[in-house]
């Protein structure tokens, strides 16, 4: 009877034990379970600025995307950049960091940076990969445009306080491990108190232990001197049988049958308790895990210094440079089809607004002359991207679209982290002539006068060019090679010694000289390079004795205020030109890739 109860109780703490740990899994799925999200907002009372920068960690703080709302008066714009990229435009100006979340995860962490009370406006600027412009309120998904880091600028325009009312909502860790373990273990426990109600112990003692029927002996007349029980009679007189002392008497079998169930029972209670105490810890554990789940990441202030800083990123991607050469052809286009310089200006600098200005004059009064080549976006054959970050910047586009008859290398600069890229070279590709490979993904940058394992430095390179087209005896004669369908050194010396030998009545010279601050280096897939400049050609003409005249063409005339002079002339043309380098080591000579001139000046003496 007292086994049966303490069965019957060991079962109900199992399966209680059991509900209460399959209630806790449960919970960890549906009430217990941690937000889906984490809302942060901006502290009230922070000090106005101007800008605002999101730092780029606040991205990864947690897996997933993260959410922005912003309210504000009027418009405002949020832009997306490289980290250094939004650092350097930033520059000196006063400005606020959203640099992390509090401890709770209920508050943005911000900083206050003083400096200039005012900006320019941030709209329009080629260091962002994308612009989110609003009116009022906006809700922003930040999501990476590329690989690498990515920071946000928010600002008005530059004069007017940045909105305050910032809230990131971020992803949360809704991972519930304890979950499925808690259920199992539950679905276990009630069923090891099911089975322990529902089957009961086999009847009977354990052999030797002089059980029922088992008299003193075991002869075939059956005859037995035990009683019933087993057990030896007692006389009337109540003495002990015979054979045993009182107090020395064996166990009755009653009793045997109860020490086994109580030492079971003891078992059982133990375990129990043992299931209970895991079963309160899995369930405190798993509240404490829920809860855990919601606090936020340590804020980006706290990450270790020792991280390894990203690789080099190339400086634009190429959604970014598609925009910007479209706005570049688009003002290059306005101002040819005006023959107005001012439309070039946002877009065009260097020895290309200079050809063009010149261009745009000649062709004033001079209705046959030929235009520039047009810049066209439409058809990118490749790019090439620096990966190095400091100013200035430079970058080159092939490009071949609606009057370009072989392709042609856009070069563009960018001067400071405030201004936009600028055309400064267009550099038809000579027929015939291939260009390069340099990997799209971006490329190492050299100094003009680096030569790191090159058989000439950039300097060197245009410099020897420039004597090649000298002189049809230069020292650089088998030094410089091109093409045999792209004759311009060829076609450049044979101009000069027609003009020579047919001008009877002048001395005649030309110069070919590299302008140093205009030599850009692109380093090369095979080890060599590419380098990009402009030479300044000068045609001195003097007259061989008193009397004499020189006259010149219409084109020059436009510029020089006439046609004939008595005292000398001088004509100047811009020449843009790029010549590959081979690696050290090579035995191959450099070789021209891109040639062409334009007039930029006439003038007598």
């Amino acid at each position: 009877m007292i086994g049966i109860i303490l069965r019957f109780k060991t079962a109900v703490a199992l399966v209680l034990l059991g509900l209460l740990t399959l209630l806790a899994g449960i919970g960890q799925k549906t009430f217990w379970a941690p937000p889906e999200t984490v809302t942060a907002t901006a502290p009230s009372g922070a000090t106005a600025a101007p800008l605002t920068v999101f730092d780029e960690k606040l991205r990864t703080l947690h897996d997933g995307t993260v959410t922005i709302n912003v309210k504000g008066e009027g418009s405002f714009m949020l832009a997306a950049g490289r980290p250094d990229d939004v650092d350097a435009w930033v520059g000196a100006t006063a400005h606020n960091t959203v640099s992390g979340v509090t401890e709770d995860g209920k508050a943005l962490q911000l900083t206050h940076a003083d400096g200039e009370a005012t900006a320019p406006s941030p709209a329009g600027s080629d260091l962002w990969v994308s612009t989110e412009n609003a009116s009022g309120e906006l809700k922003y998904n930040w999501t990476p445009p590329a690989d690498g880091d990515w920071a946000l600028l928010l600002a008005t325009d530059g004069t007017k306080p940045a909105p305050s009312s910032i809230t990131m909502t971020f992803p949360n860790d809704t991972s519930t491990p304890w979950a499925i373990p808690l259920m199992v273990i539950g679905g276990l426990l009630i069923l090891a108190g099911a089975v322990l109600l529902v089957l009961k112990p086999k009847s009977g003692t354990r052999p030797g232990t002089g059980g029922v029927g088992s008299g003193s002996g075991s002869s075939g007349s059956g005859s037995s001197g035990s009683s019933a029980t087993g057990a030896p009679a007692a006389d009337a007189k109540g003495t002990a049988p015979r054979g045993a002392e009182a107090g020395t008497a064996p166990k009755n079998a009653s009793e045997q049958s109860v020490a086994a169930p109580a030492t079971a029972a003891q078992r059982l209670r133990r375990s129990g308790a043992v299931v209970a105490v895991l079963t309160a810890t899995a369930v405190a554990g798993s509240g404490v895990a829920a809860q855990a789940t919601q606090a936020p990441a340590p804020s980006p202030g706290t990450s270790s210094a020792a991280a390894e800083q990203a690789p080099a990123s190339p400086v634009v991607v190429d959604a970014q440079f598609r925009r910007i050469l479209e706005q570049v052809a688009s003002a290059v286009d306005a101002g040819d089809a005006a023959k107005d310089t001012s439309k070039l200006e946002p877009r065009v600098a260097g020895p290309e607004l200079e050809v063009r200005t010149q261009n745009y004059k000649i062709r004033s009064q001079v209705g046959s002359y030929e235009p520039r080549m047009p810049v066209r976006a439409t058809k990118l054959l490749t790019t090439v991207v620096t990966e190095q970050r400091s100013w200035p910047r430079t970058v080159m586009a092939v490009t071949q679209g609606e009057g370009n008859v072989v392709p042609q290398l856009l070069t563009l600069t960018q001067a400071s982290p405030r201004d936009n890229y600028k055309l400064v070279l267009t550099t038809p590709l000579q027929p015939g002539t291939t260009f390069p490979g340099i990997a799209r993904g971006g490329t190492e940058t050299l100094a003009p006068a680096d030569k790191s394992g090159l058989l000439y430095s950039g300097e060197e390179a245009l410099g020897a060019l420039g004597d090649r087209l000298n002189s049809a005896e230069s020292a650089f004669k088998d030094k410089v090679a091109e093409g045999e369908s792209s004759p311009y050194i060829a076609d450049t010396l044979a101009y000069q010694a027609d003009v020579v030998n047919s001008g009877v009545n002048g001395v005649f010279s030309f110069t070919h000289k590299m302008v140093p601050e205009s030599v850009v280096v692109f380093r090369t897939a095979d080890g060599g390079a590419l380098a990009l400049g402009r030479l300044d050609f000068a045609f001195d003409g003097t007259p061989k004795a008193a009397g004499d005249k020189l006259t010149i063409g219409d084109d020059a005339a436009a510029l020089a205020g006439g046609k004939e002079t008595s005292t000398g002339m001088v004509l100047n043309f811009a020449e843009s030109v790029a010549v590959y380098i081979p690696p050290a080591g090579s035995q191959d000579p450099m070789k021209l890739v891109a040639a062409t001139r334009g007039l930029v000046g006439a003038s007598f003496k």
